[in-house]
């Protein structure tokens, strides 16, 4: 089940989905694929715009790999 959410005033949608999700990568793009259109406001969302974001359980999980250790 998905969620809409209202994006507060200077919101990006990176920011939203930090919020929401507590990581970035790989969701903003999921995002963008359900929301046609959105990209189209730019970096900065207008306030009040509606998005809607993917259940918690299909945000896909990024395993992060350091180099130096």
């Amino acid at each position: 089940m998905s969620a809409v959410v209202i994006a507060r005033q200077y919101d990006t949608l990176d920011l939203i989905c930090q919020r929401h999700f507590g990581v970035t990568a790989a969701v903003t793009e999921e995002v963008l694929e359900m929301n046609p259109g959105l990209a189209r406001f730019g970096e900065i969302l207008p306030e009040g715009a509606q998005v809607t974001l993917p259940d918690r359980a299909s945000v896909r999980e990024i395993k992060m790999v350091n180099l130096w250790n």
